[in-house]
């Protein structure tokens, strides 16, 4: 009897432990720590109200040293062009490109990498077709991540715009809305029948390009290039004919000049021009006897139509391209932050 009471004893003993262990959490199975969470950087929403100040920024040589020279308190949106990739759909490492999205994230400035151009690789083409079509969509998706970027602008231009265009707007739209990036595109109004309504209606964002009417190409038809009448007629036609609310249409402006003539430069930067011709800035022809005329956009007509712009409440304007600017009292940009801070 005492033998069995001891042993009852020895028994009661080890079950206590047992649940004395399990209390305190000791198992045979180890308990992992907590792995910590990375903090991504949430995407801001577009807001539709906000008059957007959309400026181009060439993405040769090193980004962040380029922006040295922009003051991106003044701009709403940066658009790098042109990010390319090569024939097989890798994307090369762009200098400065991340330094960059950084500094502009602190000044609240959305960046956004702008593919294609006005003179883009022949075979994207080819990867706009379906069977190509993922390796360039999968690599721009990549592009966004690397560089924290905000979106993807399409500038796809020409005879770009074809049989394959719309499928890939749907898939690339449907790739970063998933991850709240935006999609823009940049728009040429002559071109506009290639464009369906199927994609045009998915960007966020549609810059019109109300420029290049003629130039350096059209020797035999010099001329202003990027005229008041003809931004009204661009605007009205997207707004209006193609059904695109005011508020996603951006209206763009040339900071640049076309020349013609025997004995002047094909073009000039809007910098260039004041530099050298003082007073240029109040005018939109500045004309060289015997040797040629250039026709650009000075202060006065960039007012009216960032006036025009606001009078129908559009999105915003577009600059092409922001270092093409003059510095000070002269610079463009600072006359559009003056007229919309005032």
């Amino acid at each position: 009897m005492y033998k069995k009471k001891i042993m009852k004893n020895i028994k009661l003993f080890f079950q206590l432990i047992c649940f004395s262990l399990m209390l305190t959490g000791c198992s045979k199975t180890p308990v992992k720590a907590a792995t910590p969470e990375i903090k991504k950087e949430e995407p801001q929403k577009e807001d539709p109200n906000r008059f957007k100040v959309i400026g181009y920024l060439f993405a040769g040589g090193d980004l962040l040293a380029a922006s040295a020279k922009i003051d991106l308190s003044k701009i709403t949106h940066l658009n790098i062009a042109f990010i390319n990739p090569d024939a097989s759909g890798v994307f090369a490492p762009v200098a400065g490109l991340a330094e960059l999205v950084k500094k502009a994230h602190q000044h609240q400035v959305k960046v956004i990498a702008a593919i294609a151009g006005g003179n883009p690789p022949q075979y994207l083409k080819e990867m706009l077709k379906s069977d190509r079509r993922k390796i360039l969509i999968d690599g721009l998706m990549q592009l966004t991540r690397t560089y924290n970027l905000d979106g993807i602008d399409v500038d796809l231009e020409g005879d770009f715009v074809n049989e394959n265009y719309e499928a890939f707007v749907v898939d690339l739209s449907a790739a970063l809305k998933k991850e709240s990036k935006l999609m823009t595109a940049a728009v040429a109004t002559w071109n506009s029948a290639a464009y369906s309504d199927k994609a045009i209606v998915l960007f966020d964002l549609i810059n019109i390009m109300s420029y290049d009417q003629t130039g350096p190409w059209r020797k035999d038809k010099p001329g202003p290039h990027s005229t008041y009448e003809a931004a009204e007629i661009d605007f009205n036609h997207w707004n209006v004919s193609r059904a695109i609310p005011a508020e996603r249409l951006i209206l763009g402006l040339p900071f640049y000049a076309y020349g013609f003539g025997t004995d002047i430069p094909e073009s000039l930067t809007y910098g260039e021009i004041v530099l050298r011709y003082p007073g240029a800035e109040k005018l939109d022809i500045w004309e060289l006897p015997g040797k040629g005329t250039f026709y650009y956009n000075g202060w006065p007509t960039i007012k009216k139509k960032l006036s025009y712009a606001l009078q129908k409440k559009a999105g915003g304007v577009m600059i092409w391209q922001l270092l093409g600017d003059a510095q000070g009292d002269l610079s463009l940009l600072n006359s559009i932050h003056r007229a919309l801070n005032n």
